[in-house]
């Protein structure tokens, strides 16, 4: 194993310039009058146009429907699962009614951001690939690093949401076949913190893969899975609902008294658990953070902004129908009992093959997503430390390491030492804070204000240079204030789930 020359990551090597083509490929070596050149100058401009785009890239070849499919994939994940429990704190009226609210909200800030793709003009100005380069082009200065602070925020709180989810769902499986055996009769108890620390490694080995597209497989993979255990989930709901003959819930929501996990509710722990809903129900909708990642695939003309507004229209249509047929089918099926997590709080028994199945797709699909999630973070601190200590072999130097059938595999030892300390940090906190209900809706307040309403309505008053104090400005300062305050509530509400879960639980002891 020989070292390599000191230098960047290969992410950050491929930028760019590696992928602009040198015009002179087109031009020919033997001497040409003036008439031929200026044809032949014709010639290489329409030849570099049917190849590339106007920033030097390939051709971007995504359409609406492809547009569309990534949204509804980002979308649609492990968020799906607390929906049942979200809508049994609000009730028949309020439940669904805030769905549709966050629906508008987020299809209308969607549509703003795609506008900023470009900055100057959405149809020929400079093009932003990511959220953050976007923040950058439209707003710059200090926004741009609170924005960035925000992002990775989300991103490290996504991991530990991942984590629990997972584990809770390793656990279910051994737990449904238990339930089967002794038909309900044992409660089963079991400790996560073994399934934890399996996922954590399974994620310690998927981390040191330099860049994640090279196992693009496995992201198509996660999706699928996303959709097998959504489906499981809505089926099971519908088949619950029509063996009790009845539609369980009421239009308050999990009345005062009831007895939980937590123990009884009193009419505070319904305020909390109310606001909590609010940012389980915010953490089921977000991808605003990868929306211009989404949109930079997109092909034109037509502009990409026009493009990215039909998708976003479609997905939000989509996703919304199948959020409330979750939501309202959990809550239909087991009323004040929802439980927060639909395929492992057990509200169901049987067919427990079908549960194991649904919650082994769980388990793949978190494979893959806490990488996706992930890279972002890895690639800021590989980059920002590259560039601190650019001299250190440490840090830069990479080296070939021949792998049997898998080719050559970059070694870097900053990389491996630093993605695993990461990995196992978040196992670490998972395993003291294992709340999936608690954790999602934190996640969820956390991320909707400032990355789903907030930046873009500043990015877009930016782009079109909308005067303060005008009459449209005032109504963007009004739904960004009223969005804050339901960010607000719900960290509030999920802060209060944790304190309050913190009370009868024991550190590394068996929980469920």
């Amino acid at each position: 194993m020989l070292p390599r020359s000191r230098t960047m990551p290969s992410r950050i090597r491929h930028g760019v310039l590696e992928e602009r083509q040198d015009i002179m490929h087109y031009s020919p070596v033997e001497p040409q009058t003036n008439a031929d050149n200026s044809a032949r100058s014709l010639n290489i401009e329409a030849n570099y146009s049917k190849s590339f785009d106007d920033d030097g890239r390939l051709k971007r070849t995504g359409t609406l429907w492809t547009a569309s499919s990534h949204i509804i994939t980002a979308v649609i994940g492990s968020g799906v699962l607390s929906l049942a429990w979200a809508v049994g704190q609000l009730g028949w009226v309020a439940g669904p009614t805030i769905m549709i609210l966050f629906a508008l909200v987020i299809l209308y800030t969607s549509n703003l951001l795609s506008e900023c793709y470009r900055s100057g003009d959405p149809v020929t100005g400079p093009r932003s690939y990511t959220y953050m380069e976007a923040v950058k082009a439209h707003l710059g200065g200090h926004k741009v690093k609170i924005c960035g602070i925000i992002q990775y925020i989300n991103l490290f709180g996504v991991a530990i949401g991942y984590t629990i989810a997972a584990s809770v769902s390793m656990m279910a499986i051994k737990r449904s076949n238990c339930f089967h055996k002794s038909h309900g009769k044992d409660p089963c108890h079991m400790s996560s913190n073994g399934y934890m620390i399996t996922f954590g490694i399974i994620e310690v080995l998927f981390s040191q893969i330099p860049d994640f597209d090279q196992v693009w497989w496995l992201s198509i993979v996660a999706a699928i899975m996303s959709f097998t255990y959504s489906f499981i989930g809505l089926a099971l709901g519908i088949v619950e609902t029509t063996e009790n003959k009845v539609i369980k819930g009421s239009l308050t929501g999990i009345s005062i008294g009831t007895v939980t996990h937590a123990g009884t509710v009193t009419p505070t722990q319904k305020l909390w658990r109310s606001f909590q809903a609010l940012g389980a129900i915010a953490f089921a909708y977000s991808y605003s953070i990868i929306l211009i990642e989404i949109q930079d695939t997109i092909k034109s003309p037509p502009a990409e902004y026009k493009t990215m507004r039909k998708a976003t229209n479609l997905s939000i249509f989509v996703t919304t129908t199948f959020y409330l047929l979750c939501g309202c089918m959990g809550y239909a099926a087991f009323g004040d009992e929802a439980p927060g997590n639909l395929l492992t709080g057990f509200g169901f028994y049987d067919p427990y093959w079908l549960l194991d199945i649904a919650n082994v797709a769980i388990v793949v699909h978190l494979v893959g997503a806490y990488q996706v999630y992930c890279q972002p973070l890895f690639a800021f601190v590989e980059k920002w430390s590259a560039q601190r200590w650019s001299k250190s072999d440490f840090v830069t130097a990479e080296y070939d390491l021949p792998v049997p059938f898998c080719g050559v595999y970059q070694l870097n030892f900053f990389r491996i030492m630093w993605r695993t300390v990461f990995v196992l940090l978040t196992t670490l906190i998972a395993m003291l804070m294992p709340f999936f209900n608690d954790v999602v809706g934190l996640l969820g307040a956390l991320g909707f204000w400032p990355l789903t309403v907030y930046f873009p309505i500043e990015m877009y008053m930016s782009q079109k240079k909308i005067k303060r104090w005008g009459s449209q400005w005032v109504g963007f300062q009004i739904l960004s204030f009223a969005c804050l305050l339901v960010s607000v509530a719900a960290a509030v509400g999920s802060v209060a789930g944790v304190i309050l879960d913190l009370k009868t639980y024991k550190p590394f002891k068996t929980s469920y």
